[in-house]
This record gives structure tokens, C-alpha cells and sequence, in this order.
């Protein structure tokens, strides 16, 4: 693959990413809640504050998909937090039965994020 379509397929993933991230992730924890939501129950302050945080996030995806390049250290924050995060809920979904949707549902997909980021984002300028 070349710089150029690296460069061109890492703008498409940043807006589909920053999309999901701003507009996507409540409506799967309201359809796959097992999947998408901790803490379900009634109200979730923790769910909201994660949504507020993540929409935060894909604003900023989707503004860096203009020039990726001068916003690389965003990109990469987004790479090594979603595996962190991934990490913990995937150590998290073993506790209790209840919570095993979440490998399939939120963990895969940071992991994926992740990966996608990370296979695009060139190394150097």
C-alpha cells in the first residue's frame, strides 16, 4: 500500500470512527446494552460521562481526518487509550457472568479501532 492511500483510507476510518464515537455509541448500549453498557440499570452517570468523553473524541477524530499527519499524537492517544481501556473492561467482562457481552461488544471494538488506527497512522512524517 502506498503513503498516499494510507494517508486516504486513515482519513475515511478517522470520520467513520469519529462518527460511531459522537453519534453511534448510545444508540448501541440502548439496542445491545449486554454488549454496550455498564451499569444499565435505571440511570448511569458513568454512561453518560463515558459518552460525553467519546463524542469529545470524535469531534476531534474527525477534525484530524483533514490533514492526519499534524494530528498523529492524537491518532496515537486514541490507539494506546482504546487498548488500555479495552484491556481492563476484557479483564472486567470475566467477572460475572452478566458482563461476557462486552467481549463481543465494546472490547472487540477498541481493540479494532486500535488496530485500524494503528496499521494506518504512518510512523514518521
Amino acid at each position: 500500500m502506498t503513503d498516499a492511500d494510507r494517508i486516504k483510507y486513515l482519513r475515511i476510518a478517522l470520520v467513520l470512527i469519529g462518527v460511531t464515537f459522537t453519534f453511534g455509541l448510545w444508540p448501541l448500549t440502548v439496542v445491545w446494552p449486554s454488549g454496550w453498557s455498564w451499569h444499565a440499570e435505571g440511570r448511569s452517570y458513568y454512561l453518560e460521562m463515558i459518552l460525553a468523553l467519546y463524542a469529545t473524541l470524535g469531534i476531534f477524530l474527525m477534525l484530524a481526518a483533514r490533514n492526519p499527519l499534524l494530528h498523529r499524537s492524537l491518532i496515537w492517544f486514541t490507539v494506546w487509550s482504546s487498548i488500555a481501556h479495552g484491556g481492563v473492561m476484557a479483564v472486567q467482562s470475566f467477572q460475572g457472568h452478566h458482563n461476557m457481552g462486552h467481549l463481543w461488544g465494546d472490547v472487540l471494538a477498541l481493540f479494532a479501532v486500535a488496530a485500524v488506527l494503528a496499521l494506518l497512522t504512518p510512523r514518521e512524517a
